[in-house]
């Protein structure tokens, strides 16, 4: 997808549905956020060299945090016998979260792979546990991500509610704006190669949108967004390595902060992260750690946190 005349029209691409009211507190009147007109900022790249964060994860399936290879996922109607599990957990996801508290580690991930009342309801008790440090993602619309935001989360993610039918749904994308304003979105753009570039996967990546990853999308979007995060789905939960392509492309283009999920292996491929995406880009490490039945220890990932920090300091 190109967006052209970006700033003067609605591109063809984008659905112009009328996006739902909300209701907050059981009220007959919509009560909503107030987001500033639509402007159209040119970005300026990042000008201060930040420091690259470890962003932990929590993956709820079925109220259990697991680690699944994502792109196996499919709808639940379906009977599952695709799905494949790389790890499983005793723990709560209430203890990662308070894991995660102690270590001073902000602005991890909860997912929740399924809309079932159990990953629900483990998802409010991780963000119960640590508020104000997590983003949840998971079924996210108009009408709950509010409600994630009272609960204590400090964001919600979202992706399929936005990118619907295979195309952008701006109406939707400003209606998520109005109700929880743009400091608290975060755009899940995580994608699959698809001749040769990078499009955005939704419904649990199975399908793939006519959105593609470039300089002029990210710029676009990044006006709606206070973060983005992207999963390189075709190396993610499969421990390949990373998607260095991908972690350059991010680096260069990403106006805003962006976190880079999928294939890491190593404490090597840290180093990599942070050198392709010029110390812009954020990370994430899910199967690969000790505490989801991996070879990496989470603590030396937190010491190499640390460390990061420090070179800012």
């Amino acid at each position: 997808m190109r967006l052209q005349s970006l700033y003067a029209s609605t591109p063809s691409h984008f659905q112009t549905t009328q996006a739902p009211r909300i209701s907050i507190n059981g009220g007959n009147e919509p009560k909503l956020i107030k987001a500033s007109p639509f402007q159209a900022p040119r970005f300026k790249r990042f000008s201060v060299q930040s420091a690259v964060r470890f962003r932990p994860c929590i993956d709820i399936h079925k109220g259990k945090v697991k680690q699944i290879v994502g792109s196996t996922l499919r709808d639940l109607k379906e009977d599952g016998s695709t799905l494949v599990t790389n790890f499983e957990s005793d723990k709560s996801a209430a203890e990662f979260a308070d894991l995660y508290k102690k270590d001073g580690l902000m602005g991890g991930h909860v997912i929740m792979l399924g809309a079932d009342p159990l990953s629900k309801a483990a998802a409010i008790e991780a963000i119960h546990a640590y508020p104000g440090g997590l983003q949840v993602g998971g079924g996210i619309n108009s009408d709950n991500a509010l409600s994630y935001i009272t609960e204590g989360a400090s964001h919600v993610i979202v992706t399929s509610y936005v990118f619907n039918n295979g195309k952008m749904d701006l109406d939707r994308l400003k209606d998520l704006v109005r109700v929880v304003g743009k400091e608290r979105l975060v755009l899940d753009l995580s994608c699959r190669k698809k001749e040769g570039r990078y499009a955005i996967v939704t419904d649990r990546w199975q399908k793939f949108s006519d959105v593609y990853l470039d300089e002029e999308v990210l710029d676009f979007l990044a006006q709606y967004a206070d973060e983005f995060l992207v999963h390189g789905v075709d190396v993610e939960g499969k421990r390949l390595g990373i998607d260095e392509e991908l972690v350059a492309l991010l680096g260069k283009h990403s106006p805003i902060p962006v976190t880079y999920a999928g294939g890491v292996t190593v404490m090597a491929d840290l180093e990599t992260i942070k050198t392709a995406g010029l110390g812009h880009v954020d990370v994430t490490v899910g199967s690969a750690l000790d505490i989801f039945g991996g070879n990496m220890a989470y603590r030396d990932v937190v010491a190499w946190h640390a460390q990061q920090q420090a070179l800012t300091v």
